[in-house]
């Protein structure tokens, strides 16, 4: 070892088992915090594609409804014609 490091593992080791429990805890709180907002940020884009998709069937219910009135009338004109 060093000269240089033996003073850090000194200042360290005086601190004790607090210090290391602080230092712990502080970093429990940061990774924590970190966790939260990416949860906050996946739950704001899990709600965001929810309205996306809402849009989207919507949509699609009304292109299946026109679709439907579109047979429906080619149905009744080739009727008229089939029947002249």
């Amino acid at each position: 070892m060093t000269t240089e490091t033996i003073p850090l593992i000194d200042n360290i080791s005086s601190l004790g088992a607090a210090a290391l429990i602080g230092g712990m805890w502080l970093w429990e709180r940061r990774q924590s915090a970190t966790r939260e907002k990416q949860l906050d940020d996946a739950h704001a884009r899990i709600m965001s594609d929810g309205i996306k998709l809402e849009a989207l069937m919507d949509l699609v219910k009304q292109s299946t409804e026109t679709l439907s009135k579109l047979v429906a009338q080619s149905d009744v004109l080739l009727q008229k014609i089939n029947d002249k």
